[in-house]
């Protein structure tokens, strides 16, 4: 009789502030910096009370679509420029994710516009590492709606307490809490919480290993 194979616990992973080590990106700073003051006001208006962030993060608005109403002049090298220069990938992840992605189901599980998430996964090459991608941008749902937690766990095909998930909000981690996953937060901004806290790759190798024992 054919043995069945042991389901591998799933991980899913935040972009910004895990992967990432810039919690919260760097694009609205990146934008002041990239136009003239006598623009400021009119920027201001567009990410606060046009929300233009906000919906190419749910899917609203392509990254063209998105940085054309901001009115760059070519937004598909403001978008390379951008995510290449002003964005910082932890070189740990990489180590950890080499060591680890066999053992676990890496999902990506993140707010973002869907085309910067793909470039970043080509830029840094990893698609390797992981099983799925559900982002915001694609799904039209985000952290920390309890709706993205339940569209993982059907989209994935398996229960909520089979997911550890590891974010750098304590809002998210709340939020995936309720929905029944076990959780972490990756600590970038000395945040209170009374959960499980890693500050590094390393120190979140010890833990699921800890756990798994």
């Amino acid at each position: 009789m054919e043995k069945k194979a042991l389901k591998k616990p799933i991980l899913l992973l935040d972009m910004y502030g895990v992967i990432i080590e810039e919690s919260k990106g760097y694009f609205i700073p990146y934008t002041f910096e990239h136009f003239d003051t006598t623009e400021h006001s009119r920027l201001t208006r567009a990410f606060r009370d046009d929300a233009l962030f906000t919906k190419a993060g749910n899917g609203e608005l392509s990254s063209d679509e998105f940085l054309s109403l901001l009115e760059y002049p070519n937004p598909a090298e403001t978008m390379e420029d951008y995510l290449t220069n002003y964005l910082t990938l932890d070189e740990e992840f990489l180590r950890f994710a080499e060591d680890n992605y066999k053992q676990y189901d890496f999902v990506l599980l993140s707010n973002d516009v869907k085309e910067w998430s793909r470039y970043l996964f080509e830029l840094h090459g990893l698609q390797k590492y992981f099983k799925e991608c559900i982002v915001s941008g694609a799904v039209h749902m985000r952290k920390p709606e309890n709706r993205i937690f339940t569209h993982a766990v059907n989209h994935l095909n398996c229960k909520p307490h089979e997911c550890i998930l590891v974010d750098n909000s304590v809002q998210n981690l709340k939020a995936a809490q309720k929905a029944g996953m076990e959780t972490i937060l990756f600590q970038r901004d000395n945040d209170a919480y009374s959960g499980n806290i890693v500050n590094n790759f390393q120190e979140l190798e010890y833990f699921l290993k800890i756990h798994d024992s």
